[in-house]
C-alpha cells in the first residue's frame, strides 16, 4: 500500500507525517511519502529542530502534487486543516481513499503539540493497517 501524505505546502505537517510513518513503520509492504498541494519554500531550521527533537529525518525539501504521486497513491492522508477533501474525492481520475486529520500549520512553540498530535494518529493508522 502506498500512503501519500498531504498538506499545503510540504514544510510541515506531512512531512513529519512521513518521516513518523517511515521511522515506526515496520511492514515492508507500506510505504509513504507527502506532498504539498502548492510546493513550499525551503525547510529551516525551525521546522527541522523541533523534528530532530523527536528522532525524525526530513529527508527532502517540499514538493508540489503531481499526477505521479497521485496514481502512485492507494490512501491519501490529508494532514491539514486548511485543505479540502473535495480536491480529492470530486477528481473520479484520481478518486482514492482519503482520510482528513485537520492538523494545524502552526509555528514556534506550539509546533511540538501539533507533532505529537501526528505522531499519535501515525501510530493509530500503522495500527490500523496491522490489524487483521
Amino acid at each position: 500500500m502506498n500512503i501519500l501524505f498531504v498538506c499545503k505546502f510540504n514544510r510541515f505537517r506531512s512531512k513529519i507525517a512521513e518521516a513518523f510513518f517511515n521511522k515506526l513503520n515496520n511492514n515492508s509492504k507500506y510505504f509513504a511519502k507527502s506532498a504539498g498541494i502548492i510546493k513550499g519554500r525551503t525547510i529551516t531550521n525551525d521546522i527541522l529542530k523541533p523534528a530532530k527533537e523527536f528522532g525524525l529525518k526530513i529527508k527532502s525539501q517540499p514538493i508540489g502534487l503531481s499526477v505521479e504521486l497521485l496514481m502512485w497513491a492507494d490512501l491519501i492522508i490529508i494532514t491539514a486543516d486548511d485543505v479540502p477533501k473535495t480536491i480529492f474525492t470530486n477528481n473520479f481520475q484520481y478518486s482514492k481513499k482519503v482520510n482528513v486529520w485537520k492538523i494545524h500549520d502552526v509555528n514556534g512553540n506550539k509546533m511540538i503539540k501539533e507533532i505529537i498530535k501526528i505522531q499519535n494518529h501515525v501510530t493509530k493508522l500503522i495500527y490500523n493497517l496491522e490489524k487483521p
